[in-house]
Order: C-alpha cells, then structure tokens, then sequence
C-alpha cells in the first residue's frame, strides 16, 4: 500500500483530522500506532522549539527529533504494508521539509542572556577560561622576551646555593640537632604515664622544651651570616616543630584527662586506653600534620609512577620561582625606591609592577609546598587525608580565605587555640583575635629572623586581617550573592595584603645589603 505525499496544508490539520486520515488510509491497530507517531511528532516539534539555546539549535534539535519519530513511523507502517526504502526516504523527506514552518513562533518562553546575572552561572565558561589562559600566555611572553631582550638571563648558581649556605655548619646542625625536642617530650610523656610527677610540672615542662626548640633556631641564624634562604629553611622547620609538640603535649593530656575521668567512674561507657608510643610520636613528627593523634588514615600503597611525576612537577614550578624572582623582582627592586617613601604616584606604579610577578611566586609557592610537596610527603608515608587545601580562590570573605588556604594550621588554629579558648569561657571575637595575633607572631619569625630585619611588616600585615574581616563580612552581607567579596579578597591579596608585605621585607633587605656592599 502506498503513503500519499502531504502537502504543506496537511502538515497544519489538526491532530483530530490527521488522526481520521490514518484512520482511512491504514485502519486496525497499524493505523492506531501511525497516529501515536504523529502526536509525538507534534509534541516532540513543540518541545524542540521550546529549547533553551537559540533559534539555530531550537530547528536543529527539533529536525532531530522529527526525523526519529518519522523514522520510527514509517518502519512501522513499511512493516505491515511492504514499503520499498526509497519511498520511506522520500516520504520522509517531504515531512522534514514542512515540520518547521514559517508561522511557528521563534520565541515561546522569557530567556535571560547567559551573562547575565540570573544566568551567569548556570552554564559552564570553559571557552572564557581558555581565552584567558591564551591572552595569559601571549602577554607574558611578549614581556619574557622584552625582558631577556633588556637584561639578559640574570638567575644563576647563585640563587639556589652559595658558599655561606654550603658551608653554613652551625644552620645545618641546628636543623639537625631540631629532632632533640620531640626526643625530651616524648621523655616526659613516658614519665608522667607512669605519674611519677604532678601535672602542673610535666605542663611546666613541655612549656620549657616548646620554647626552647623556637629559641635556638632564632639564636644560631642571628648569631650566623647565614643566606636568607636557610635562615626561612631552618625558622619554618623549627616553626613547625613547635606546633607539633604543642599538638603532642597537648593531645596527651586530654587523654590523660579522659583516662581519669574513666578510672573515676565517670564516662564508665567509653572504653578508652591511654599509651605513649615511640612510633606514633616519630610518624607524627615526619608526617604532613600538625594535630597528633595515635593513628591516622593509610593510603594502601605508593604510586610510584604517580611520585615521580610529581617530584618532576616540583623541580620545574620551583625552577619557575627562581626565574621569576631573580629574572623580574630583582630588577624592579633594585631600580625603585621604598614603596613608602618618596612620590606617592611613583610609589604606587612601583607596588603594582611588583605585584604582578610576586603574585606569580605566591601562586607557584602555593603549589609546590600545599599541593606537591605535602603530596610528596603523604604519598612516601601513605598518608591518606590529603585535604591540605581547600578552594581558597573562590573566598568570599578574608575569614572564609583563612579557613581555606593552610588547612593543617587551621585544624591546629581550631583544636589548640580557638576551641580551648571558648572552653574557657573567653568570647569568640578574643578567641579570634588570640588566633590572629599567634599567626602574625609566626610569620614574623619566618621572615624577620631569617632577614635580621625587624620591621614588623608581616605581624602588622596579618594583624590588619581583623579589620578585613570585619569589612569582607560586611560586604558579604549586604551585596548577597555576588563576587564583591571574592573581588575584594583579591584586590587586598594582589596588592596590599601577603605580597605587599613580602615585597617590603625584600626592598629592605635588598637596600640593607647594598649600603653594606
């Protein structure tokens, strides 16, 4: 049996007449499936100009769907009535041709633009992303190569070692002699297990070897003419050393505490057991953690293959530190003045060129130690919580950017510092401010020490972070959903905030050491 060609008009009946045509032409239960594919060809041209992209996409998506269920229609009426394939063809031909008519309507439902605040983030940006990537990479080699063209290739050898730093015997052996400390805590820990002493001294202990172990550090590098790079070296490990046996100490005795309370009759349910472990204390001290514990979460073998491409990673990102820093900074700085001293305009021009490359070193500093090297070191020790960051970029708020950018020294911040303080009774805000005034106390150390250059920059720098907060969070709150407060917490970043006061501790130390020459 042989389908009639429609004519445009009977593409336009409607769905009552087209159904008493099939009817006609094909009767019994062939006859009722046809109309089924014909309500859904109806729909289905319906839904596609409904479609959320433009007109193009509305007629691409909606021939799409016409043509399968036009496909689907004719197969079955060629099965029951022997239709050859080129009268399916041409058949079909002619119904694709009138689906999308001139009088349809184009527009059928309120859209917004995809950039467009309702809409911005509904959808993915990945071409933008990849645009300024490109632009990224076209600009910054047109300014490598004006550079090598103006200076040369400045780095050398003398960046990455020197004879005061290969022959720095007294830093060496103070980084050395660092793992004393934990050896004299784990001593009292043994000592008051077995209660030898009262409380109040194995406390007056642990104080005594804390301090200690970030005194000497601070007395070798001042007493030594010792290269910048291992004074930061050797302050950051005694840094962190510090804060590992604050963890230890203070971990060990609120389980001693809890072992009490369990003897005492109270808890009586939890059953607890309190040991001082040799090996927990040495994985401890080893492991890329601040916050002790007796066991933690294990990786189920080392990658080796997945290892060495990040020690790769972590040889070139920081070959790429080097270059920036002695191919661009070194120059800017030794041709500028002090940012805050001199012509405010040319103080202000010298900030913002230097901005740009020491954002470069911060970024790359950020993935060679939080993502690469701290991966390193989980992966040799299988360790298995690898959350050393969070997504600290997308920060509303400075206090939000705090949380999210060091999560080792946060979780240590909150277990040691922050929730000790509300236990005992002291106001959030203080507690805050405690927190704050301890971080500034360590940046400090980290850079003044090494640079026997106490300006105070970095405590300042930090310190400034409260009032941030405070106007982050205003921001945050009365622009609701927008990115002021992730602008905000850049702008402060890139210029005034971390680089700023790196770069003011560089300009001195550069300054100092030019006078002295």
């Amino acid at each position: 049996m042989k389908i009639n060609e429609p004519s445009p008009e009977s593409i336009t009946l409607s769905s009552d007449e087209n159904n008493n045509n099939l009817r006609r032409r094909h009767g019994g239960s062939g006859g009722d499936e046809s109309v089924d594919a014909v309500t859904k060809l109806d729909s289905s041209s319906a839904e596609a100009s409904s479609s959320t992209d433009d007109v193009t996409s509305d007629v691409r998506d909606g021939l799409d769907r016409v043509s399968e269920v036009v496909s689907t229609t004719v197969e079955k009426i060629s099965d029951g009535d022997g239709i050859q394939e080129e009268q399916r063809k041409e058949n079909e031909t002619t119904l694709l041709k009138y689906v999308y008519r001139a009088s349809a309507p184009a527009h059928r439902r309120n859209k917004e633009s995809p950039l467009s605040s309702a809409a911005i983030f509904k959808q993915s940006h990945a071409g933008l992303l990849n645009l300024c990537i490109v632009v990224l990479i076209a600009v910054n080699s047109r300014l490598i190569i004006e550079n090598l063209m103006k200076y040369g290739l400045l780095i050398g050898s003398g960046f990455w070692s020197s004879s005061t730093s290969v022959r720095d015997w007294p830093l060496l052996m103070g980084c050395l002699s660092l793992p004393i400390f934990p050896l004299a805590a784990f001593l009292v820990e043994k000592m008051a297990q077995k209660k030898y002493m009262t409380e109040h001294v194995f406390v007056t202990f642990h104080i005594v070897i804390t301090t200690a172990s970030i005194l000497y550090p601070v007395l070798v590098i001042l007493r030594c003419d010792s290269a910048f790079l291992s004074g930061v070296t050797l302050m950051m490990l005694a840094c962190i050393v510090w804060m590992k046996l604050v963890s230890y100490a203070h971990t060990n005795y609120d389980m001693r505490q809890l072992a009490k309370s369990v003897d005492e009759g109270e808890n009586s349910e939890i059953n607890y057991s309190y040991n001082v472990s040799f090996k927990s204390l040495a994985y401890f001290m080893v492991a890329p953690t601040l916050c002790y514990q007796l066991s933690y979460p294990r990786s189920a073998s080392i990658r080796k293959g997945w290892l060495a491409r990040q020690l790769i990673k972590l040889v070139i990102f920081t070959g790429l530190m080097g270059f920036i820093i002695e191919q661009y900074i070194n120059p800017i700085v030794r041709s500028s003045q002090h940012p805050l001293k001199g012509d405010l305009l040319y103080a202000i021009e010298r900030v913002l060129k230097l901005s740009v490359p020491n954002l470069y070193v911060w970024l790359c500093m950020f993935y060679c130690l939080f993502h690469l090297w701290l991966n390193i070191l989980a992966e040799i020790l299988r360790f298995g919580d690898r959350e050393f960051y969070k997504d600290w970029w997308n920060a509303k708020t400075i206090d939000e950017y705090w949380r999210l950018w060091n999560m080792p020294v946060h979780k240590w911040m909150v277990r040691h510092i922050y929730f000790p303080c509300l236990r005992n009774g002291i106001p959030k805000g203080v507690a805050m401010v405690i927190s704050f005034f301890i971080s500034a106390v360590f940046h400090e150390l980290c850079i003044a020490v090494p640079c026997r250059l106490f300006k105070f920059w970095a405590f300042l720098g930090i310190m400034f972070q409260i009032p941030l907060v405070i106007l982050t969070n205003f921001l945050q709150n009365k622009f609701k959903n927008s990115n002021v407060g992730n602008m905000t917490f850049w702008c402060f970043f890139c210029i005034v905030g971390q680089p700023m006061c790196v770069l003011l501790y560089y300009h001195d130390v550069m300054n100092r050491n030019g006078s002295a020459s």
